[in-house]
């Protein structure tokens, strides 16, 4: 039985976990309603006792970071982050966008860290997962909370993110700044409103975006833009509105990765061009395995970002060109430890700024 949308999320099934053997079906006797209101998100307490995660790949900009949430709200339809959940006995599908984990001894667990004698200073990531700005943490505040800890050691974060929540830690952003140790990078893979709205159902919509790149860059905190993921046969061709839009509103440096379909969200991100785009499913579909050997995913380092071959050669050379015409960098600013500190005496409450 074919799945229907369900308004405010980005899928629309728990497909089931690789790693259990049970899994449950939807009763094919009861036929879908497509107005029936969204599943509610439910919170769950993660018990987690470390906050920094480490990678050796060569892909990323940074080789360690800190998620205080695992799971997202945003309900990106391509999410590559959604296979983690079947880590925790859920599905990657709606699992993933309907039940968050909340880290909340975050920033007690990063203050510890960084306060240890063997930590060495270094860029941490912040987004490296999940969007630690999906809609809980205006309430939550364990970002805000992460980023005033990193502000009292002065140890650089590179945040990347959809959601324009970001600017209310524009205070925070900006002292660390002063130190050369801030950027964030606002993620914007299209400028059609009506797109995102099935795509990132739960995100900030593309003006929005925009207007916080504007208020960062006027604040002085290092800004760009990430036109992620490309997706073939669907977005490519924005690439230079999205660029140009985004040095408009004070984007300094820009990166791009092409879309990636690892493991369960290659079968969820089909199911979604079903429901929203089947006129343009095989084009897309097959325009992804002219750039990853024959397949929807290949993993190997050094090839996964932007994949391989004429077409992915293609996208490449057009985000060069206008990123250039756009006068924007193609690297980041080279964030700084030199400011870093383990600061003594009194220092601020953990949970002085929730209100």
């Amino acid at each position: 039985m074919d799945t229907v949308p369900i308004r405010g999320r980005g899928a629309a099934e728990n497909p089931p976990n690789r790693f259990e053997r049970l899994h449950y079906d939807i009763d094919p006797e009861i036929p879908p309603d497509a107005d029936d209101p969204a599943p509610d998100t439910q919170f769950f307490r993660d018990a987690t006792r470390s906050i920094i995660a480490t990678n050796d790949s060569p892909d990323v900009g940074f080789s360690a970071s800190i998620n205080p949430y695992r799971g997202c709200e945003h309900g990106c339809s391509y999410c590559y982050a959604r296979p983690y959940h079947e880590y925790l006995g859920l599905s990657a599908g709606l699992d993933f966008e309907t039940k968050i984990m909340v880290k909340e001894q975050a920033p007690l667990l990063l203050r510890k860290a960084l306060s240890a004698k063997n930590w060495t200073p270094q860029v941490l990531g912040m987004s490296g997962v999940t969007d630690c700005y999906q809609p809980v943490e205006r309430r939550l505040r364990l970002t805000r909370q992460c980023l005033q800890v990193l502000a009292d050691f002065r140890n650089p974060v590179g945040i990347v993110t959809k959601n324009r929540l970001v600017t209310r830690d524009i205070d925070v952003l900006t002292e660390l700044a002063g130190y050369n140790a801030a950027a964030v990078y606002m993620s914007i893979p299209t400028l059609d409103a009506e797109l995102v709205g099935v795509m990132e159902p739960r995100a900030s919509r593309p003006a929005a975006r925009l207007a916080a790149i504007r208020e960062l860059a006027d604040a002085g905190v290092p800004v760009g833009v990430l036109t992620a993921p490309v997706i073939p046969g669907l977005t490519e061709h924005e690439l230079p509105a999205i660029l140009t839009a985004a040095a408009d509103a004070g984007a300094r440096f820009a990166g791009y990765t092409t879309l990636r379909l690892p493991l369960a969200v290659a079968p969820l991100f089909e199911g979604w061009l079903d429901r929203h785009f089947p006129d343009r499913k095989e084009r897309v579909l097959g325009r992804i395995r002219d750039m990853r050997g024959g397949r929807l995913n290949d993993a190997r380092f050094g090839t996964r970002m932007q994949g391989e071959g004429v077409l992915a050669a293609m996208i490449g050379d057009l985000f060069a060109l206008s990123r250039r015409k756009a006068g924007i960098g193609d690297h980041g600013p080279g964030l700084s430890t030199a400011a870093f500190r383990r600061p003594g005496g009194v220092q601020r409450g953990l949970f002085d700024d929730i209100s």
